[in-house]
């Protein structure tokens, strides 16, 4: 797809890891749109305000965004690309502060759970917030030089904060995972992968007989996850990604079969695969 200067709307304030998978994948010319909510970039683009959303969906840590795949299944945007972010997060505080000063640190949910090893070994007392990026700017607006935040070194110097210590997350595999939505298919591309989300009958072996179709065309599956669905309680809906286009014949004779066994399919999007960017030495 082409990624000229578009507006791109994505959730939280200036110097988000939102906002840097936006310039990651669309470039410095993009204009990146802040936006309160996931919801709210998701209404950005169905109203036309923005061209397409960035969308994070899961870390290698820890774990998927579960509104985000709620989302998925209410809206009727298509994903136009994925962007594999790496994570480093940094302690940030109030100018003059340090390490010793700090007691609580703030930020979002995900993010907290990335340092979860790092707070425990400072004994920092975790306070969730809203995303990484507003936690900076809020405290830049109340400072406090017991309260500290985890954020993308960048958000020190948007609002006048200063790094206390970086790279704090746990693990060196910290890689998010971004969906770029908007309202139209992207090209083709020479490696793809396709998303969707299915919910089975409820007969015996029908999850492993959905599965099959796939595993007897030698499509490779790189993600399934059941998540309840919200207006039938105990029955549950899987996301699914495999390597391949729909319109490739083995991947749409697979579709064509799981329609056969399911009691629905949704499309998500057919889509550019981002390079693997992980390396077992961390580097």
């Amino acid at each position: 797809m082409s990624k000229k200067a578009e507006r791109v709307a994505f959730q939280g304030e200036a110097g988000a890891y939102s906002e840097e998978a936006v310039r990651q994948f669309f470039g410095a010319g993009a204009e990146a749109m802040p936006c309160r909510t996931l919801r709210e970039t998701i209404r950005a683009v169905e109203s036309g305000k923005a061209a397409y959303c960035m969308l994070p969906i899961e870390n290698a840590v820890a774990g998927s965004v579960e509104s985000a795949y709620e989302l998925l299944m209410d809206c009727d945007l298509r994903i136009r690309g994925e962007v594999i972010l790496r994570v480093r997060h940094a302690l940030i505080g109030v100018p003059g502060a340090t390490l010793s000063d700090v007691r609580r640190v703030r930020s979002h949910p995900q993010a907290l759970a990335q340092c979860e090893r790092y707070l425990e070994r400072h004994n920092l007392a975790a306070v969730q917030a809203f995303d990484t990026a507003g936690a900076a700017r809020e405290l830049a607006e109340q400072p406090e030089p017991e309260v500290a935040v985890i954020a993308h070194e960048t958000a020190a110097a948007i609002y006048g904060l200063e790094v206390i210590d970086n790279g704090i997350e746990d693990l060196p595999f910290n890689y998010t995972r971004f969906f770029v939505l908007g309202t139209e298919d992207p090209p083709r591309a020479q490696r793809n992968k396709t998303s969707l989300v299915f919910a089975t009958r409820h007969v015996p072996a029908a999850l492993y007989n959905a599965l099959g179709e796939f595993a007897q065309r030698n499509i490779n599956l790189t993600k399934i996850e059941s998540r309840p669905r919200r207006n039938q309680p105990w029955q549950y809906v899987f996301y699914l990604d495999f390597e391949g286009h729909w319109q490739d014949p083995p991947c749409e004779a697979a579709l064509l079969g799981l329609l056969r066994r399911s009691s629905f399919v949704k499309m998500l999007g057919s889509y550019p695969a981002a390079a693997n960017t992980w390396h077992p030495d961390g580097a």
